[in-house]
């Protein structure tokens, strides 16, 4: 018999707040995170805005020897991490650590440490003079490590590489093993930092950003007629998985259970979805059957929603093929109409959204959603501009990435 898995602890790192509380808060309020580049001077990129953190001094939470061997991808990780952790109430000092594992997703890992070194040795004429710190900063696995590193966990520790959905893997990744019988217990989620030259130069260069450079904070607006790309973000997202009967023994405080996974594969292009949503239908269909439960009872999908004239239509599509009429009983919206796109952190946080979602009976908005694409259906609940109250069992979390990567959790409140 599989065990069940609950969620006993949060922690986020966004561009609407350093902490759970204010994410959540800057959520339903609709606020938008985005706001020009400061990062770097984007004068010359087509793209000069994104979803940076804001307030963050990481010397708040590390001290400077850690944050000179760490990329800003595993600061954000151990940040968010920490709180999870700490909000958890696990008893580091007697915990059984060999039953505590780490799977962490990023989608590019470091990006700023590869792009520098680089930089470095280019302009150093070539001569090899490499920081000894190179590797381990960039590699995509090292947040995982160095997280485990820190706490002394010593279950099983990996790196989930998956683009947009490396987070979302890591959660269903965590999820399967503790229903193994493999661990008792997890961290898990994902982190990003890509609001650097090299990551907007890429994705501009891809045609995938909005280049609303005049009004930043209404750019992200899944679902609009007038949506012309995603926005940038950054940050992390962690979450503490646990068997069930373990939480209980602890009496810890369980945010939700976590009740099945999908995963599937468009199997259709590098970047682009598949245009009749075909992996977003299957993984949907999978992780449902997994969680044995009728579409029907499915109360809110955070969709992946990233604002892309394609990604919108297709997950749409999607939607409407898997829940049929039931689509119209059920609330939906995009959370990266604040937060911006995070990458392989998104399905950390938009997991967190949902489970806060159930907790607090709200579904967050879809801001800057003023006029829908006539190619949608407006009978649908897009939670347009607003938060609404609604008790929510059942919710659903959607993230898929570039190589075609879906992913799909399904939650129940307890």
């Amino acid at each position: 018999m599989l065990n069940r898995v609950v969620v006993t602890g949060l922690g986020s790192l966004t561009p609407l707040g350093n902490n759970i509380t204010d994410y959540w808060d800057n959520l339903i309020s609709g606020k938008s995170g985005a706001g020009p580049i400061s990062h770097f001077n984007p004068e010359k990129f087509k793209t000069k805005f994104a979803c940076e953190l804001k307030d963050f001094d990481p010397l708040s939470y590390l001290d400077r020897k850690e944050i000179r061997k760490y990329d800003n991808y595993t600061i954000y990780g151990l940040v968010a991490a920490a709180e999870a952790i700490k909000n958890s109430n696990i008893n580091i000092d007697t915990v059984d650590k060999t039953k505590i594992g780490v799977i962490w997703g990023s989608g590019i890992g470091g990006i700023k440490t590869f792009s520098d070194e680089i930089k470095s040795f280019v302009e150093g004429n070539g001569i090899p003079r490499f920081s000894p710190y190179f590797i381990p900063k960039m590699i995509a696995d090292i947040a995982a490590g160095i997280i485990s590193i820190k706490y002394g966990f010593q279950g099983p520790n990996f790196a989930t590489v998956s683009a947009c959905a490396s987070s979302a893997h890591a959660i269903i990744d965590a999820f399967n093993y503790i229903r193994l019988g493999k661990a008792d217990m997890f961290v898990c989620g994902g982190s990003e930092a890509s609001i650097h030259p090299a990551g907007v130069g890429g994705f501009n260069a891809l045609k995938a950003l909005s280049t609303n450079n005049e009004t930043p904070a209404k750019a992200s607006r899944p679902f609009d007629v007038n949506r012309d790309g995603f926005v940038l973000g950054e940050g992390a997202g962690a979450l503490i998985l646990e068997n069930y009967e373990s939480a209980l023994k602890r009496n810890a405080n369980i945010y939700a259970e976590i009740i099945g996974g999908g995963m599937s594969a468009d199997a259709h292009h590098i970047t682009a979805p598949h245009p009749e949503g075909v992996g977003a239908i299957s993984v949907m269909n999978s992780c449902l059957l997994d969680a044995k439960i009728d579409p029907k009872k499915i109360d809110y999908i955070n969709v992946h929603g990233t604002s892309t004239p394609l990604g919108d239509l297709s997950e749409m599509k999607a939607i409407h093929h898997v829940f049929k009429d039931s689509i119209y009983d059920l609330s939906i919206s995009s959370t990266k109409s604040m937060t911006g796109h995070l990458l392989g952190a998104a399905g950390a946080i938009e997991s967190i959204a949902c489970i806060l979602a159930m907790k607090n009976h709200t579904v967050p908005p879809t801001i800057n959603l003023n006029e829908l694409d006539p190619m949608l259906d407006k009978k649908v609940d897009y939670t347009a501009n607003q938060a609404k109250s609604k008790t929510i069992n059942y919710s659903l979390c959607n993230t898929f990435g570039f190589g075609g990567h879906n992913a799909s959790i399904a939650f129940k409140s307890l």
